[in-house]
């Protein structure tokens, strides 16, 4: 199917791989540049590293650099308040201060928004659309960004932020919305309480597109909210630290689309080294279209994977394939990371399975891993579905199981966590 411009919101999102480089590279070395000479912490960064801005031509240079985590963050403003030494502009210029827990003071300027709108744009939004916007608006950033760039695709936006189902359901059904910004469970969560009212969702209300992130969505629940209240569905990855939405789904919803205005890297979080496409490993972010904030290479603790392949709807940025897990979930067993949510995924749909526990151990230089399942039913075919386990968790972890061990039901305690790493590195 031929493709309109006004499927995209900027030129950006339809770049060449090649131009897409170049543009990374350029607006990577034009921010560390910025920042080393306007944020003493960027400075004193790329210093310790002995680094210098010229070092930093390329995307991969910046593996020269260490990983600046939340911790980080909250420590250099606590020892250098209010902004950790991270303002890259004058303070007399901040249009907005908001705060994220830690407490982390984050100012924004208005006109570095306007790109966060693509997000929205190819959810569908438009002019006409009537949204509710059920982020907070209480010092937390979500809500201002989210009715900023609503705007900017032309909708109109209701800020409604959390509070009272009946009041968003109130609203709903006065100003016939027709869409909705938040998280998947706050929106199944008014749907509930309509249906609890007396109301036919489907019948009395005209939602017809939702947009989410603070968490993800479920399969099982986007299919729910699509086919069952007609109520097309997209999401997006977000991170407060370094400004905002970071990816985004488009219509064919076959991963999250990389905004070009952050250097992204798919890291090895131990190492700090960059991971190829369809590797699992730490997202690590560098906002390069906003001036305000001298945030180099911070790492988000979550846990993804990217892939370059062509995506229909004609963007051409590489694109996340979900949140796997967090860093602290995850477990590198024979150089490729295991995470529990992931291993989630592969073990729990195998019938008959109850619980697991993976455990990782080490045998004559070599990681061993073992697998204790719970059998809801001692009659089921222990070699079968052994197999199964073996084909599944292949699949989807990318390394093979040693050993599947079988326990009765109730064995493994409720609270266990589900990889326990034994190694002894002797």
């Amino acid at each position: 199917m031929a493709l309109g411009r006004n499927e995209f919101f900027d030129e950006l999102e339809t770049m060449s791989a090649e131009a897409r480089e170049r543009y990374a590279n350029r607006k990577l070395y034009e921010t560390v540049e910025h920042a080393y000479h306007t944020a003493p912490a960027a400075s004193q960064l790329l210093d310790r590293a002995g680094v210098t801005p010229s070092d930093i031509g390329r995307v991969k240079d910046l593996e020269k650099l260490p990983i600046t985590r939340k911790n980080d963050v909250i420590a250099l403003q606590r020892a250098h308040p209010p902004f950790g030494g991270l303002l890259a502009i004058p303070s007399e210029e901040v249009e907005r201060v908001f705060i994220s827990p830690g407490p982390i003071y984050e100012p924004l300027q208005t006109s570095s928004i306007k790109w966060f709108a693509k997000a929205f744009w190819a959810a569908g939004f438009r002019k006409g659309d009537m949204v509710i916007n059920a982020f907070t608006y209480h010092l937390s950033p979500a809500g201002m960004l989210m009715h900023e760039a609503l705007r900017d695709c032309g909708a109109t936006v209701v800020p409604i932020g959390t509070g009272s189902t009946e009041i968003q359901i109130q609203t709903m059904l006065d100003l016939k919305v027709t869409g909705f910004v938040g998280t998947p469970s706050f929106l199944m969560t008014v749907i509930r309480r309509a249906e609890e009212l007396g109301r036919d969702f489907r019948r009395h209300f005209v939602l017809r597109r939702a947009w989410f992130t603070g968490e993800m969505l479920a399969p099982s629940l986007r299919k729910t909210f699509e086919e069952v209240y007609g109520i097309a569905t997209a999401q997006a990855y977000a991170v407060t630290e370094p400004g905002g939405a970071i990816a985004y789904e488009c219509r064919e919803k076959s991963g999250m689309h990389l905004m070009d205005e952050y250097v992204v890297e798919i890291v090895d979080p131990e190492t700090g080294k960059q991971l190829g496409p369809g590797e699992i490993g730490e997202i690590v972010v560098t906002p390069v279209h906003n001036e305000t904030w001298g945030l180099i290479r911070f790492g988000t603790g979550d846990m993804s994977a990217y892939t370059t392949e062509p995506c229909h709807c004609g963007r051409t940025s590489s694109r996340i394939t979900g949140i796997v897990g967090r860093t602290s979930d995850a477990v590198k067993v024979r150089g490729v990371f295991v995470v529990a949510k992931q291993a989630e995924q592969a073990i729990l749909v195998v019938e008959g399975i109850s619980n697991f526990q993976i455990l990782v151990g080490r045998q004559a230089q070599r990681d061993e891993i073992t697998l204790t399942a719970e059998l809801k039913d001692e009659t089921l075919d222990r070699e079968r579905v052994a197999d199964e386990l073996n084909k599944r968790f292949q699949n989807v972890c990318r390394v093979k199981l040693d050993r599947v061990d079988f326990v009765t039901a109730g064995t493994i305690p409720e609270r266990a966590p589900r990889i326990v790493d034994e190694r002894k590195w002797e």
